[in-house]
């Protein structure tokens, strides 16, 4: 008999050899019992947890025991150390009791479940440990398991539903509701994206996990976001009818919200310089701010008779390009806030997406009408035919930085990319999203693309090959 807990035990694990024995208690604690010797079985108690605790588990090579408890906490301990006196490993990030664990046969991810109804997975192996967050079980997680491959995550909740997970994603799963954008950091490491569920997400490009806590503070869903050209800033637009701006390095808010719009904001675009900030909105108006001064540039640029869906600086910041739902495209001179020519038509639909080539003399454009068009600058005048491909509204588009590419994101549930000269396809349709592709981007280094969808997720793809980066 193995005495020495002073409360309820609530869960016991054998190690992989059979030789030790974990129990967690209501008593607060864990004990490692070494059950090798009968005749002298002892025990380690290790009092980390503040609450009680449901769950233990050991790695299939049996070098680390995992505990979870009602304090949301998980303690990773190395029973490599024979006198356990390293101080246990803390994985926090649950926001309710720990239920679950389970290790992965390569012993490289532990897999959590909680009354948060959410599972995680920690990568033990990195350094900061970065943990996936897997939303979708609306109860409880009640039970866990890997695959014998590791592929795989089953989860089983008091929602009365088991779910399959990759353990391995080709998405980026964290937002609650559509993600409306997305946009590279200058460096090409980081991503940011906006949703419906009114949050503002950073994202580590190369590990999948989320750089900072989620921004909050618009109270509608946000459409819109961009990093400043040095990457410290962030700029968000919202259907609240604000622009905020915020700390890319904290995820603090920079000051109060720039407000002037009378309905929700679409667009926002930094300034190459990244001294002004450009806003469209449903209020048919185009916006210029000083981001330092925190104040309109000049009066509201005036034109469009219809929600202005997309803005974008020149890569040299003398004009701004602007599509609507008007079904044209405007140039403006950022300087002085006047139209330049006349409207760009064409499109048989609203504009949804507008982007500057690297060098400035082509825009491209997305629409309605399922069409891409690419206009010269100077001109205004459509160059070539309309690029055709996709089988519903065209959401979004950008240049690749060499300028040789085009790459859309439609409501036909596709990523396409385009020749930008020829017009032809590079390759297949990127398929994948089970929703709608509200936005696409090309990292500044030229390698990834990145989809935002309907589908509250965000993929990534190889720019050079079509297919999707494994995270």
């Amino acid at each position: 008999m193995l005495n020495g807990h002073t409360d309820a035990i609530i869960t016991l694990a054998f190690s992989p050899d059979g030789k030790i024995v974990v129990s967690g208690s209501c008593d607060y604690t864990v004990r490692v019992w070494n059950v090798g010797d009968s005749t002298n079985v002892e025990s380690v108690v290790l009092q980390d947890h503040a609450a009680a605790v449901g769950s233990v588990a050991f790695s299939p090579n049996g070098k680390f025991m995992a505990s979870g408890s009602s304090d949301n906490a998980i303690r990773i301990c190395d029973l490599s150390h024979r006198e356990l006196s390293t101080p246990p490993h803390s994985l926090e990030g649950h926001t309710g009791a720990i239920i679950c664990l389970a290790f992965s046969t390569d012993n490289h991810k532990l897999v959590s479940g909680s009354y948060d109804c959410t599972v995680r997975i920690w990568d033990l192996q990195s350094s900061d440990t970065h943990v996936r967050v897997l939303y979708g079980h609306t109860g409880w997680i009640t039970s866990l398991a890997f695959s014998p491959d590791g592929e795989h995550i089953i989860s089983g909740s008091t929602d009365s539903t088991c779910h399959l997970w990759d353990s391995q994603t080709e998405c980026l799963y964290g937002h609650t509701s559509w993600v409306g954008a997305v946009a590279f950091s200058p460096d090409s490491k980081q991503l940011v994206s906006c949703s419906g569920d009114s949050t503002i997400r950073v994202w580590d490009v190369q590990t999948g996990t989320e750089a900072l806590r989620p921004l909050e503070g618009h109270t509608d869903p946000v459409q819109s976001v961009q990093f400043s050209p040095d990457g410290s800033l962030i700029a968000s637009g919202s259907f609240d009818r604000m622009v905020r701006i915020w700390d890319a390095v904290t995820g603090n808010q920079k000051g109060e919200p720039l407000p002037g719009h009378t309905s929700g904001v679409r667009s926002v675009g930094f300034s190459p310089d990244g001294k002004h900030l450009v806003s469209g909105s449903n209020d048919r108006t185009v916006r210029v701010w000083n981001v330092e001064t925190r104040s309109e540039a000049h009066k509201p640029l005036e034109g469009h008779i219809d929600f202005v869906q997309s803005v974008q600086y020149s890569p040299d910041g003398r004009y701004i390009v602007s599509g609507s739902y008007d079904g044209t495209v405007r140039l403006w001179d950022a300087n002085t806030g006047k139209a330049v020519g006349e409207p760009f038509s064409g499109h048989a639909s609203p504009v949804t997406s507008v982007a500057f080539s690297p060098d400035g003399t082509r825009i491209v454009s997305g629409s309605f009408d399922k069409t891409i068009r690419i206009w010269d600058t100077k001109t205004g005048k459509a160059v070539g035919e309309p690029l055709r491909g996709h089988t519903n509204s065209v959401e979004s588009v950008a240049y690749s930085p060499d300028g040789k590419r085009i790459v859309s994101g439609s409501w036909d549930k596709t990523v396409r990319v385009w020749d930008a000269e020829t017009g032809k396809e590079v390759f297949e349709p990127l398929g994948g999203h089970t929703g709608g592709v509200w936005s696409v981007a090309w990292s500044p280094d030229g390698q990834l693309i990145a989809s935002a969808s309907y589908d509250n997720t965000i993929r990534i793809w190889n720019a050079n090959t079509g297919d999707p980066i494994r995270l």
